[in-house]
């Protein structure tokens, strides 16, 4: 639904939202570099080679509506189709439905998914190096610029975006989830008591 009516907008159209995600991809970038400086050996070699990690379970990933926008939105047609080819198949395994043998399957991975980081590894490379864990800290108080809604956040904006094309989805969290709705609701009541 989402790469179909990406793919009908103009160029300009699709240019302003990707622009709308600039910010937001710079910051995938960052958590990117420090989850590969730091987490990729320890990563690597203790659960995605043994096959014992938590971290792409079938049951551990949560998508956001604006994840599957803006995978969408930066990915080429193969790259969806292949989403789409193994979304047609039964998962009856352990591991999450988008993990292939490279890795994952998305072209920008959802963000609960960048986002975890176990607490064994935590453990481990915090110990090892304590600067880790302030730009960690650092990254997790970025992420609810564009996810948290006690303010206007990209994340809302996009699925306000398709809901007013007319779409919906249960992946429409910031709309929908009972508890994000309490925490705009809270903003607002805060913003608006003289």
């Amino acid at each position: 639904m989402v790469h179909k009516h990406l793919s009908g907008l103009s160029v300009t159209e699709r240019r302003r939202l990707e622009a709308e995600a600039a910010d937001y991809l710079l910051f995938r970038k960052d958590v990117d570099r420090f989850l590969s400086e730091y987490f990729g050996d320890p990563c690597t070699q203790k659960c995605y080679q043994s096959k014992l990690s938590a971290c792409c379970s079938r049951e551990g990933i949560i998508t956001f509506f604006a994840d599957v926008v803006i995978n969408a939105l930066l990915s080429r047609d193969e790259e969806v189709e292949a989403l789409l080819t193994v979304l047609q198949k039964p998962n009856d395994g352990f591991k999450c439905i988008y993990l292939g043998e490279k890795g994952c399957l998305w072209r920008i991975k959802p963000i609960v998914c960048e986002m975890f980081i176990c607490e064994p590894a935590k453990k481990q490379v915090f110990a090892e190096k304590p600067t880790a864990r302030k730009a960690w800290e650092e990254l997790k108080r970025r992420e609810k610029e564009f996810t948290w809604p006690d303010k206007p956040v990209l994340f809302d904006r996009l699925e306000a975006y398709f809901m007013n094309a007319g779409f919906s989805s249960p992946l429409m969290y910031l709309h929908n989830s009972p508890g994000l709705l309490r925490v705009k609701s809270k903003a607002r009541n805060t913003k608006q008591r003289p």
